[in-house]
């Protein structure tokens, strides 16, 4: 790999590094020194598989410069090879030579690409590394770019670190990337910009960097031991919202050979990413994905205010100078909307509302307790949107509600839940697939199911009647955005609803009312009968 070490790219290169020491003289200073920055602790991961004859020379061009700035260790785990991979790593190190410190490791069952690597970051956290640059033990990617690629990670700009060799326009063809790799590359980076909403120049480079305490905040571990690996890791942090920083480095092909499926490959990428947008659209549901920077647990219900929704439906039916009780209130959003239309509203939820949101009234509550909050005497509605399902024992809550309306026939209750029924988890169903997600009608904490018939059986046989029905669209336009197709999509949904509401209706939404309890009859008997006497006694005199 001549010219390599002295290209642009790398801002010096190991020949350089060999230079002797100049040792110099020097004296304590009088004045207190301030005590000397730890140097960050940087791990050289080498992957190797059948590498005898490049391995020594990937060693080699590691520049020492690197322990100016950093406790370097290198780390090569040899995945099974057939050949001595092994045995010329580990000669490397008994020389006694090598300017870093060196763990050759074997690994007797072959752990496939991906797996080697899960082992290797493992030990960089193990081992309480700051940063773990991979490197290819068939010498594909040049050591020399080594300082370059980590300064980003040392100085905090990013969480990861990926070596492009797209972003100089031919360089990667100059430097012998074969013409369908190439075109194969662009066209799998592409797709997978426009699936994860991404700018990358290129997915497929082998050359990374990572912060080990960014990679602590992923399920890396749960990754496939195959080839997209790499492309997991990518949609990964980019769930997680950790930063990535891409740089440029220089392309090179030699005579390795090639131990990946290219047509096989690309469909697992595909797939890779196609199942991380299905889960964001709550279709699909795998832990790998779920690795969403962690806040309160209720920040995830996004107001659904700009089309027909539970929420745009409820605040319709209330109107203005109402008194209303928003149980499950969440961050407070529709209390916000109803507030500015001159309602009162008391919130209750397991969770404090945002700081910029307030009700009249709120109570800290959880509506799993056997105790109501509040009496319902003076409340015009009462919102349970979305709330049903989160329920351990509904048919509880919905009893203690009764008894809280019992002396409040007027009251209504708006409630609302995901129909299970829907067509698309139908076809779900029939095909073996009954996935959990992080939202929408299967989300992972729904403790209960409903369809139309469920959800109506319970509040009656608790004592409500039904008011009205209305079956709710998917959420296009918040999935899509405001484009043509989320409206079109929309609005033939809504038109199937009218067709097959039960199947058709992503969510339901109902309006209850208490029917009138014995207590109420009774006090109402006594107080009719009181003015029904005085007026006959009245009339008498």
């Amino acid at each position: 790999m001549a010219g390599i070490a002295g290209c642009e790219y790398c801002p010096s290169d190991y020949s350089q590094t060999r230079t002797k020491a100049v040792v110099t003289k020097t004296y304590k200073s009088r004045t207190k020194k301030a005590p000397r920055k730890r140097k960050p602790k940087l791990l050289i991961f080498i992957v190797a598989y059948n590498a005898e004859k490049t391995i020594e020379n990937v060693l080699s061009r590691i520049p020492q410069s690197l322990n100016d700035d950093y406790i370097v260790e290198v780390l090569i785990i040899d995945d099974a090879s057939q050949d001595e991979t092994f045995e010329r790593g580990h000669a490397t190190k008994e020389k006694g030579k090598f300017p870093f410190t060196l763990h050759v490791l074997f690994n007797p069952v072959n752990q496939g690409y991906g797996g080697n690597q899960k082992i290797g970051y493992h030990f960089a956290i193990e081992k309480k590394f700051d940063f773990v640059a991979l490197l290819h033990g068939d010498g594909q990617y040049a050591p020399e770019c080594l300082p370059n690629l980590v300064k980003p990670l040392k100085r905090g700009e990013a969480d990861a670190v990926f070596g492009s060799r797209m972003m100089k326009k031919g360089a990667a063809l100059q430097g012998g990337m074969p013409k369908y790799k190439f075109v194969g590359n662009k066209i799998l980076s592409w797709f997978e910009n426009k699936i994860l909403r991404t700018n990358f120049t290129e997915f497929h480079s082998g050359y990374r960097l990572y912060s080990v305490k960014a990679l602590k905040k992923i399920p890396f571990q749960l990754n496939t031991n195959d080839f997209h690996f790499d492309s997991e890791i990518i949609v990964q942090f980019v769930i997680a919202e950790l930063k990535i920083k891409e740089l440029e480095i220089p392309t090179y092909y030699g005579d390795e050979i090639c131990h990946v499926d290219g047509l096989k490959y690309a469909w697992d990428v595909t797939k890779t990413v196609l199942k991380a947008r299905a889960q964001e659209l709550s279709i699909f549901y795998d832990r790998r994905f779920d690795c969403q920077p962690n806040g309160n647990d209720s920040a995830h219900y996004e107001p659904k205010l700009d089309f027909l929704s539970p929420h745009s439906l409820a605040i319709k039916i209330v109107g203005k100078d109402k008194r209303v009780l928003d149980l499950g209130c969440a961050n407070g959003h529709i209390a916000k909307t109803l507030t500015k239309q001159g309602n009162q509203v008391t919130g209750v939820d397991t969770f404090k509302p945002s700081a910029n949101i307030r009700f009249q009234k709120f109570i800290k509550h959880d509506l799993n307790s056997n105790v109501f909050p509040v009496e319902l005497k003076g409340y015009d509605y009462v919102l349970m949107l979305d709330v049903i399902e989160h329920l351990l024992t509904p048919e509880e809550f919905v009893d203690q509600l009764r008894k809280a309306a019992q002396m409040s026939p007027n009251v209504r209750l708006l409630v609302s839940s995901g129909n299970v029924g829907f067509i698309v988890a139908r076809l779900m169903h029939m095909v073996g697939q009954f996935n959990y997600g992080k939202r929408g009608i299967l989300d992972i904490t729904h403790t209960r199911l409903f369809t139309f018939a469920t959800l109506r059986r319970l509040f009656e046989q608790g004592g409500f009647e039904l008011i009205s029905t209305t079956g709710i669209p998917a959420p296009f336009p918040m999935v899509m955005g405001k484009s043509y197709l989320g409206a079109f999509l929309f609005n033939f949904n809504k038109v199937l609803i009218r067709i097959w509401r039960s199947a058709f209706s992503y969510q339901i939404f109902y309006e209850f009312r208490p029917s009138p309890s014995l207590s109420y009859l009774l006090q109402d008997a006594l107080v009719k009968s009181k003015i029904r006497s005085a007026k006959k006694t009245a009339s008498k005199t």
